[in-house]
């Protein structure tokens, strides 16, 4: 107790004892005390309050490691190649009929008309719908959020694509303003309603220009989607991935930039002549003219005066320590940026059995920024348009289909690749063979669409067939083989064929 304390509790013994139990309770935590050596740093301010004084500093400053610092240029391309991918995000329409199966014909209709629009999918034209989607997840990712409006309907001056007026139109996030308003329930440049739910949003006409103000319109929250990256609820913006590592970024670089400065200063550095003592100093020769030495290789010198001699300026650059202290800094970008260090480092030493641990463990991470993406890009894209699609007449929904699935699909993306293929493929095979998995489930790991390697398959077999070869692979021959065997038409069975 202290001296305040027995002063309050001769005027208010309940106030003393109160101080005392809220005391008690903090000291019962080691990390609740600060001291000298533990800051005990805390945050008591809401996401909202956070977001509003640094979202837009820490985006710019992502930015201008994006475009400056090889390291996160290199994050940004590996998440894109991991969460996205070279495809985009693959769409399988699985409408159902009445009688529980799958509406076939609609499939097809659904996934031709679909493919045909992402050649074009937004108001630009610039870009397909792969490369939008990793544009947008760059996007997210380094400004910590995205925007894309759906723009649906006819005299907007924009042309169909695959005759379907849906068009997207992505948005970074300079385009929201982080205006708010507590009379208008506008908070950050977003309408909500009492229960936090966005209605609609705040956006400039253009792009944004420091120190103009400009015209803005309201979208309503059901043509807008927002992509935002989030650490907290009840977050309205987002905030950059970086957030965390940007300062050991930052720094990481301008010690490279110091070591790599002090390692070009070692390599121009050259030699010296050490005059001697004072004794064998000789005084004739020392109003001569300085001597200039042309150094080449393997040349001999033999102009040193009396009491001379020549000595090289030694350097301890480059830095022996360096690539083991990056490694480690890398390490804790790693662990802050869902990477792997591999991945962040291009670093891929190490057995089997550890590089296919990291892989897994870094998988789960893309597999968790994906389902983001898609749960708030892609599948209300995908369900937009196809609302749109039948609208328009361009997809014609057949009799005794089940309209509570017409929007069913399955959204896939890049999958875990393969370190060793003949492991992984026998893997699968025993998974099939007991019942664990399916034909499908493979193929999907492989990243590949199913129902498209069946096709190829059955076509490849037919065709086959025609011209008379024969392969082991063909389930009318032997399927436990893995070799392929031709036999031109007309000719007598093989050896092993007869065996057969």
């Amino acid at each position: 107790m202290t001296i305040l304390d027995d002063a309050i509790g001769i005027f208010s013994p309940a106030w003393k004892a109160s101080r005392l139990r809220a005391r008690a309770v903090i000291q019962a935590y080691e990390a609740a005390r600060p001291s000298r050596t533990h800051k005990a740093r805390r945050e008591n301010r809401s996401a909202n309050q956070l977001s509003q004084m640094g979202a837009a500093s820490l985006r710019e400053q992502a930015r201008w490691l994006d475009n400056n610092n090889d390291l996160v240029i290199g994050i940004f391309d590996k998440l894109e190649e991991r969460v996205v991918g070279a495809n985009g995000i693959v769409v399988e329409p699985h409408p159902k009929m009445s009688n529980g199966k799958i509406a076939k014909k609609l499939v097809v209709d659904i996934r031709k008309k679909f493919a045909e629009w992402s050649v074009k999918p937004e108001v630009t034209g610039q870009f397909t719908r792969p490369m939008l989607e990793r544009l947008m997840l760059r996007s997210w990712l380094r400004d910590g959020e995205v925007f894309a409006q759906m723009v649906s309907g006819t005299g907007n001056s924009l042309v169909p694509s695959a005759r379907i007026p849906f068009w997207l139109e992505a948005l970074e996030a300079d385009f929201v303003p982080m205006t708010s308003d507590e009379s208008l329930k506008l908070s950050q440049g977003v309408f909500l309603d009492d229960w936090g739910r966005p209605k609609a949003y705040q956006v400039y006409k253009i792009l944004p220009v420091t120190g103009k103000q400009l015209d803005t319109k309201n979208v309503d929250a059901e043509n807008m989607l927002h992509l935002k990256y989030t650490r907290r609820l009840h977050q309205t913006r987002g905030n950059s991935l970086l957030s965390g590592v940007l300062m050991r970024l930052s720094a990481l670089k301008e010690y490279e930039d110091s070591e790599l400065i002090a390692a070009r200063i070692a390599a121009a550095l050259g030699m010296y002549i050490k005059k001697g003592d004072g004794q064998s100093y000789d005084e004739d020769s020392a109003g001569k003219d300085d001597r200039e030495l042309m150094i080449q290789p393997g040349m001999l010198y033999d102009d040193l005066q009396p009491g001379e001699e020549i000595g090289m300026i030694k350097s301890d650059r480059p830095n022996p320590n360096l690539e083991t202290f990056r490694n480690g800094q890398l390490r804790a970008v790693a662990a802050g940026t869902r990477l792997s260090f591999s991945s962040t480092a291009r670093n891929y030493n190490g057995t089997y059995s550890a590089q296919r641990q990291e892989l897994v463990e870094s998988t789960d991470g893309y597999l968790i920024l994906q389902n983001w993406f898609i749960g708030a890009i892609t599948r209300p894209m995908y369900r937009a348009w196809l609302k749109m699609a039948v609208a328009s007449g361009e997809i014609t929904v057949p009799r005794g289909t089940d309209m509570d699935t017409l929007y069913n699909a399955v959204y896939s993306g890049p999958v875990m690749p393969w370190i060793d293929p003949v492991k992984e493929a026998n893997a699968w095979k025993t998974q099939i063979r007991g019942g664990a998995a399916t034909e499908s489930d493979w193929v999907r790991a492989s990243g590949r669409n199913p129902d498209d390697v069946k096709a190829r398959r059955k076509a490849e077999i037919d065709e086959n067939k025609e011209l008379g070869l024969v392969f082991d692979t063909d389930p009318s021959n032997d399927k436990g083989g893995t070799s392929a065997e031709v036999k031109e038409p007309g000719a007598p069975p093989s050896e092993s064929q007869r065996k057969k």
